[in-house]
């Protein structure tokens, strides 16, 4: 995949695409370990990563699952009042419990994802002030049941081939996605202690932050902040995700599917789709319609292509609605101003 689009004017070479697929296996793996797999100076890969970070089109960051926490995850549709919707996704934004926020139907609506990390902070927006907000006709929450691909699965499809299979090896990769299908909410939930929330913090600003960095937000030492962020990675409480501005890779057509498909064939469904490089984000949800996934295309005719030759034909749906995103407000808890990822990764 050789990507010939910008993100604000800042083209995106063969060799930033190489270093993408190489954080995306190992989003903390060291610059000198990449340019010696890659052929490149560490200092090139250092120059060309910071270029990515302040032109928006990448960040490494932290994020929680609130599943290891013991807490569904919810999306919901907002329809909304002419005139009110920017202001509603700005607002939900803002909060630290709302992972994504667009803007679709051509908009008057608004989809997020709600992702708390408790019952009364998930309770508090769903039950009392969405509902109460003068400027939302209609609410539709849907609970997740199961995840086919998400998190840590971005794109990894959708840049399988940039390295050779030297390359990955060298570079850690086993071959196998990334995502692990998983029920959504665990039995028992992991339990966390303030030093862990400090550098659960620190990982969300920065995925790429040094030990000595992290233990100065935690106040532990570097070596005892090395030891528990191997064990929140392992025990799948954080993971960390490499965050790509879609139109960087040449991809300026997002959307939300939301399909209906016959119960019996709900699995097979969502695993097809999770294969799909150009399926982002594909979950079981309660409601009518059943299957949610966030997809990334070349462009509307590559959308229609794709929704209608590969995604209609799939066994079991009954109905398919492809809404077009218009503009992306959040993403994975990074802020999208002008299809760029607002912060820089250090």
């Amino acid at each position: 995949m050789a990507p010939s689009e910008t993100v604000e004017s800042v083209m995106l070479e063969p060799d930033d695409v190489r270093i993408l697929r190489a954080l995306q296996i190992d989003p903390r793996i060291g610059f000198a370990t990449v340019g010696k797999v890659l052929g490149l100076s560490e200092l090139t890969i250092a120059r060309r990563y910071r270029r990515m970070s302040r032109a928006g089109a990448i960040r490494v960051v932290g994020v929680v699952d609130p599943g290891a926490l013991g807490q569904s995850q919810w999306m919901v549709r907002l329809r909304c009042r002419p005139g009110s919707v920017t202001a509603i996704a700005e607002a939900l934004a803002q909060r630290d419990d709302v992972s994504w926020v667009t803007l679709t139907a051509a908009g008057s609506e608004v989809t997020c994802a709600v992702r708390s990390r408790s019952s009364e902070e998930r309770d508090d927006l769903l039950g009392r002030r969405l509902p109460r907000a003068a400027a939302v006709l209609d609410l539709q929450a849907s609970v997740q049941l199961r995840q086919f691909v998400a998190g840590r699965g971005h794109y990894w499809a959708a840049l399988d081939g940039v390295l050779t299979g030297e390359q990955e090896a060298a570079l850690g990769s086993t071959g196998a996605s990334p995502f692990v299908e998983l029920p959504v909410v665990r039995n028992q939930a992991a339990p966390l202690t303030a030093q862990d929330d400090a550098l659960i913090g620190a990982l969300a600003a920065d995925g790429r932050a040094s030990l000595v960095e992290l233990a100065a937000a935690t106040g532990l030492t570097p070596g005892r902040v090395s030891r528990r962020m191997r064990a929140l990675l392992a025990d799948g409480v954080v993971y960390l995700d490499v965050e790509i501005a879609p139109p960087a890779l040449g991809l300026r057509a997002r959307a939300n599917l939301h399909l209906r498909v016959h119960p019996a064939r709900l699995k097979e469904a969502g695993r097809a789709l999770a294969r799909m490089p150009e399926v982002v984000f594909a979950a079981a949800l309660s409601g009518p319609d059943n299957l949610h996934a966030v997809v990334n295309c070349r462009d509307l005719d590559a959308l229609f292509e794709f929704t209608t030759e590969r995604v209609g034909v799939l066994p079991g749906v009954e109905r398919l609605e492809v809404s077009p995103t218009l503009r992306q407000v959040k993403q994975v808890g990074t802020r999208v101003d002008n299809e760029r990822l607002r912060g820089q990764a250090g």
